[in-house]
């Protein structure tokens, strides 16, 4: 059989699957091949005849989220694939729309150009035709490197050189890091939107395209002398009737999908952009930077916020759909709200939430900003509990308890990432309990806060053995308070 055809009868036989190798795991030679797709509204997969990124989500993990929002950056191509490439937010990487106007790119290296810095002998390859990828993004010390210029000349037949020059260096070359990139179907979704068919006609042909990439790979000849990870991605979504850059939920809609050898179906919500660079320098045996601000996708989530079922919502305008709220806390965690009644029942003290529905209660105040938590978050927003008549002129005092940790030694570290936004005589309050005592201030928040990742160090008094920590929030219509992943240690 010619080498051709028994690329298309793997295609035809399991779609986007990676066959299973039998080396053993001691042995494997790991192998990363990130595609990324341009303007892929995830949302849109299902309608498309596209069986080998079905394939891909029946048998990986397919990890759903939302990008950021202005003020932050735009939902455009420039910081979308930074943010997918560097393995960092738009505001360290500084790209906020495509003009790439005081980037610090510089500071935060592709994942390919990492890869090949720490480990010189790695062959690493990177095609694309949004050319200010290569010209903005990409580092030069890449082996291979083909740029084509779609805006130029057009999409269609560049994606189509890409596929085949990828498809034989895939199979034929080491190909040890490689990032493969489609710019077509975006422009589909500009000229016609994503609700149109055109645009899952669109889907359709880069999938094939897909298809063929992991079908080069199962035709290896060392195939079963390697561990593969391949993960498709996208940097936005796009409106039904054509376009992106703003704030609506589908502009915002972006995903991770992984498969790979020993991975298995997963759906987690925790998941976000920023992983695609972790997980590919994970796997390659590359120590990430202390600024990335991604992880692997393979890592589960341990946050309790994520062990709580969410719900609809009850007195928000937030679409039955999105099951993104509740008033239900994990094991442990309790709430104070003596000091306040009425008001949005969502937002009446303290409440779980998710990225989703959160922002979907008011879009453009910033909400869309609070990338680094994931999943289910805890959020304290007295601007929305005021939207409710019976809350007009009240004041909003809220506080979250963690259940008790046992303490020793003569210090305690919280570790938190959260989101602090001020306004006027809004205060937050991060309090301790020690022994079940009265609470005690260990910081007071009345400016904005760091927008991620804050540790708060405190001395244990005397004779404490036990420390709950609080998180109180109080103002009158006001902004929120935001937290996730808390740890004590």
């Amino acid at each position: 059989m010619k080498r051709r055809t028994a690329l298309a009868a793997a295609i035809t036989a399991v779609g986007a699957t990676l066959l299973p190798r039998s080396a053993s795991a001691a042995a494997l030679t790991p192998k990363v091949l990130v595609i990324g797709v341009d303007g892929l509204l995830a949302t849109r997969i299902d309608a498309a005849n596209a069986p080998h990124l079905k394939a891909m989500r029946a048998n990986g993990i397919d990890g759903r989220s939302l990008l950021y929002a202005a003020p932050m950056a735009a939902t455009s191509s420039g910081p979308g694939w930074a943010t997918i490439l560097t393995g960092v937010w738009p505001d360290k990487h500084k790209v906020v729309d495509n003009s790439f106007g005081g980037n610090a790119l510089g500071s935060f290296p592709d994942w390919v150009s990492r890869a090949k810095a720490a480990r010189p002998s790695l062959d690493t390859y990177a095609a694309v035709d949004w050319k200010p990828i290569a010209d903005r993004i990409l580092g030069t010390a890449i082996d291979t490197r083909h740029v084509f210029d779609g805006d130029a000349d057009g999409y269609v037949g560049h994606d189509r050189t890409i596929a085949d020059l990828s498809a034989a260096h895939l199979r034929d070359d080491r190909a040890d890091a490689s990032f493969v990139y489609f710019g077509q179907v975006d422009i589909v979704g500009h000229n016609s939107g994503a609700a149109s068919q055109t645009y899952l006609n669109e889907i359709a042909r880069i999938d094939g395209y897909i298809g063929r990439l992991v079908a080069a790979v199962n035709a290896r000849p060392t195939r079963a002398q390697e561990s593969w990870r391949i993960i498709v991605t996208t940097d936005h979504g796009h409106t039904p009737g054509g376009g992106h850059g703003g704030n609506s939920p589908d502009e915002r809609t972006t995903f991770v999908l992984l498969t790979g050898d020993g991975i298995t179906r997963a759906a987690p919500k925790t998941t976000r952009l920023v992983d695609v660079a972790a997980t590919a320098l994970a796997h390659l045996g590359v120590a990430a930077p202390s600024t990335a601000d991604g992880r692997p996708a393979t890592v589960v989530s341990s946050d309790p916020f994520d062990t709580v079922a969410l719900g609809p919502a009850v007195d928000e305008a937030v679409d039955a759909s999105i099951l993104g709220w509740t008033a239900a806390l994990p094991s442990g965690w309790t709430r104070e709200n003596t000091a306040m009644s009425g008001g949005m029942t969502e937002w009446r003290g303290w409440s779980l939430t998710s990225d989703a529905f959160w922002s979907a209660a008011q879009r453009g105040q910033g909400r869309e900003t609070f990338v680094r938590g994931r999943g289910t978050i805890a959020v304290a927003d007295c601007d929305e509990w005021a939207d409710r008549s019976d809350a007009t002129g009240k004041t909003f005092d809220s506080t979250l308890w963690t259940p008790a940790r046992t303490v020793s030694g003569t210090a305690v570290k919280v570790t938190m990432t959260h989101w602090y936004r001020h306004e006027g005589d809004q205060r937050g309050y991060l309090l301790a309990r020690w022994n079940g005592g009265a609470a005690t201030v260990l910081r007071t928040y009345s400016t904005d806060s760091v927008n991620g990742t804050e540790t708060v160090t405190a001395a244990v008094p005397s004779g404490a053995t036990n420390v709950r920590i609080g998180f109180r929030l109080v103002g009158v219509n006001n902004w929120y308070w935001a937290v996730d992943d808390v740890r004590i240690s």
